[in-house]
């Protein structure tokens, strides 16, 4: 890194609909760690190489449990971060995700695919009664993945309303206040409290994730009250918010990308790789996210980073590494090659990236396979985007068939 080199501001712009900011390709070549100034407490490392970011990402001396410790980290959000498994480091976090891994296993999450068809198959029946136009925002990429993750934990169908008002606020960058943003949490924390009471008078209605901690509180003490509330959250949450957007980013790509929805409807048995590509060619967030903390001096791209320092690994930009990738502008549903890190890396590799495949994987097929003549139904630039907020999305996608 040159001493000339600017600190940038970061993010480094509103998110253009799906796009990835060309920025990233030419640090990647020209400035791989770079200084940036965040919106919310000063200034950061930014590393935006594949091989940088998983170092970044695994090292165990880049910890995540510092953002919550201490207020005066830089940030992309205008709150810290509360502790959770997302900010946690081992042995602590070890401890809560072993609770929940094995609910997350690939084998049983294959044995959720039968109810995520029936989910799909339902969504898209309501769909044809609606008739065309309609939203699949609406009618298939939030109800399928809010309908898993709650009957996987055990929260009453009926109440999903009641946590999806609150999950936006909680992933806001600037479409929220922090007023607003508190106020929403503190709504989550008493309505989780509310399910974890049910479910301790009632403690033999049924296998679920939050009856399985709720025992681990109250039979082996193996977590406390507020992390199980704090688990909770962090599964509901996660749970449907980045599914749904994908459902719908994907969908919308595919569509607007010439012969790439016809080249899937001709292979449906392409489908599974499509996804992985998908995966890694979508930037779902958007530009911001999640700083680890040096815990002592070290080198990373040549530059020295001291201890107290916030480095920024860019997962999206990592996943167009040249160096990784070939042709990795490129959107190809038949490459092979994919070690793609959307689902991140290192202990905080997604506890759900497993359920997300199978959800991706069930709802792309059956879309193409019922209405292979789906279409936008509305000029592009009428659709709408999400803003102010973690993750990327469309607000709703009008389509038609």
């Amino acid at each position: 890194m040159s001493v000339d080199s600017p600190v940038r501001d970061f993010p480094f712009g509103v998110p253009v609909r799906l796009e990835i900011d060309p920025l990233y390709e030419k640090l990647r070549h020209t400035e791989p760690i770079s200084r940036v100034h965040l919106p919310y407490g000063g200034d950061g490392w930014l590393v935006t190489r594949y091989e940088d970011v998983k170092f970044v990402l695994a090292d165990p001396r880049f910890s995540r449990a510092v953002t919550v410790d201490r207020e005066d980290i830089p940030r992309t959000v205008p709150q810290p971060a509360r502790p959770s498994l997302l900010t946690m480091d081992p042995p602590e976090h070890s401890r809560l995700r072993k609770l929940v891994a094995k609910a997350f296993t690939s084998r049983r999450v294959d044995l959720l695919r039968p109810r995520a068809q029936q989910i799909v198959d339902h969504c898209l029946d309501d769909l044809e009664r609606i008739g065309s136009p309609a939203d699949l925002v609406a009618n298939l990429a939030l109800p399928l993945p809010v309908t898993v993750i709650c009957e996987m934990l055990g929260v009453p169908p009926q109440d999903q309303h009641r946590f999806r008002d609150f999950s936006d606020a909680i992933l806001s960058t600037t479409a929220y206040t922090p007023d607003q943003i508190t106020a929403a949490r503190t709504e989550l924390e008493k309505y989780l409290a509310e399910v974890v009471a049910e479910r301790r008078a009632a403690p033999d209605t049924g296998d679920d994730v939050l009856g399985a901690l709720v025992a681990a509180r109250d039979n082996d003490d193996r977590l406390t009250e507020d992390e199980l509330v704090q688990l909770g959250i962090t599964l509901l949450v996660a749970g449907h918010e980045t599914t749904a957007n994908q459902i719908a980013n994907f969908t919308y790509l595919l569509l607007t990308t010439p012969g790439q929805w016809d080249a899937l409807r001709a292979d449906p048995d392409l489908v599974p790789d499509a996804i992985e590509e998908l995966l890694r060619f979508v930037q779902l967030g958007a530009g911001g996210g999640s700083a680890r903390v040096a815990t002592e001096d070290l080198e990373l791209c040549g530059v020295t980073v001291r201890a107290g320092e916030s480095v920024f690994a860019q997962m999206p930009s990592a996943n167009r590494d040249e160096n990784i990738f070939h042709n990795p502008a490129e959107l190809d549903l038949t490459r092979k090659h994919n070690p793609h890190i959307a689902f991140g890396y290192g202990v905080h590799h997604c506890l759900g990236a497993q359920l997300a495949r199978v959800e991706l994987q069930v709802a792309i097929g059956t879309l193409l396979r019922r209405f292979p003549g789906l279409r936008l139904a509305v000029p592009l630039e009428q659709v709408q985007w999400k803003t102010g907020l973690l993750v990327r999305g469309p607000i709703a996608l009008p389509v038609s068939w």
